[in-house]
């Protein structure tokens, strides 16, 4: 999430790096969001004062026999209280429109990044190798003979729909073999420690790895308020979120085979043939937990 003071200090430098990625000026809007938060909790706490000095005069007026004064101090800690209350819920519905504003926001471009919307504005720097001229028709994944059989996407549309395929026999071992074996690779070749973790998991895990609020219709939620993970890149980085971590423990080299869930609702039409996008896949993840 972007740092606020920083936004305060060079408004329009913000703005330019969106407008390099065809995005329109925020800083205003954001800016008027974080100067009601700010308002808000000085004004709470100024109430907040108020109140403690009207409740200590409370009690002296009472033993002074002040009837009428007693009754003014008392009734303006009422108005106080209910006072602090109604500041403290508008700064809190201003910071939670700003983090929520803020979150939404993508990271700005480096100078060197070409100005563009999309992938389209990409710029080609070099390349490596020369791509293969094959001698034959080269076979999509699903067209190859030997795994047809093993592939049913009708059989897995019956049961849950499109984006969806049931493996058997040779092509489901095949499946099973190659997550077992980029696992061992990671594990014996790389150092990496396997880990196996949740895959349902709270808003904050999503939050921290960015998949929320951005790629919220691309995730799936259960009625309960779980997320279905897109990736074990969430819970393997979410397993330090909030800690310290000394020096001695870093480099921390992760690694999980598990179950990922994505809607794809943003992909309309785009690879939609064979086991490409699918809503449930299996992937071998790697994370590093660095200084």
């Amino acid at each position: 999430m972007h740092d606020i003071r920083l936004i305060r200090e060079t408004p329009h430098a913000f703005d330019a790096g969106l407008a390099r990625l065809g995005l329109a000026p925020v800083t205003d809007e954001i800016l008027a969001l974080d100067e009601r938060r700010r308002e808000r909790i000085s004004a709470a706490e100024q109430a907040l004062a108020e109140r403690n000095a009207a409740s200590r005069e409370v009690g002296a007026a009472k033993a002074r026999g002040e009837d009428a004064e007693f009754e003014r101090l008392r009734a303006l800690v009422a108005e106080k209280k209910d006072e602090i209350a109604r500041l403290e819920a508008e700064a809190a519905h201003a910071d939670a429109a700003l983090r929520d504003l803020l979150m939404g926001l993508p990271n700005l471009p480096y100078d060197d990044v070409p100005d563009g919307p999309d992938e389209t504005a990409n710029v080609e720097i070099h390349r490596w190798g020369a791509p293969r001229d094959f001698t034959f028709k080269p076979l999509e994944h699903f067209e190859i003979p030997a795994a047809i059989p093993g592939l049913d996407f009708e059989a897995a549309g019956r049961l849950s729909g499109s984006r969806f395929v049931v493996m058997r026999g040779a092509v489901a071992r095949l499946h099973r073999a190659l997550a077992q074996f980029m696992l061992d690779t990671h594990i014996e070749r790389h150092g990496l420690t396997e880990h196996w973790t949740p895959v349902l998991v709270r808003d904050e895990a999503m939050l921290g790895t960015n998949q929320l609020p951005k790629f919220a219709e691309d995730s799936y939620r259960t009625e309960n308020g779980w997320w279905l993970i897109p990736t074990s890149e969430v819970t393997l980085t979410n397993l330090v979120a909030g800690q310290i971590l000394d020096d001695d423990r870093l480099p921390m080299r992760m690694t999980a085979h598990s179950q990922c869930f994505r809607s794809e609702a943003g992909s309309a039409g785009k690879d939609t043939a064979g086991m490409l996008r699918q809503h449930q896949f299996e992937k071998v993840e790697m994370v590093s937990i660095t200084r």
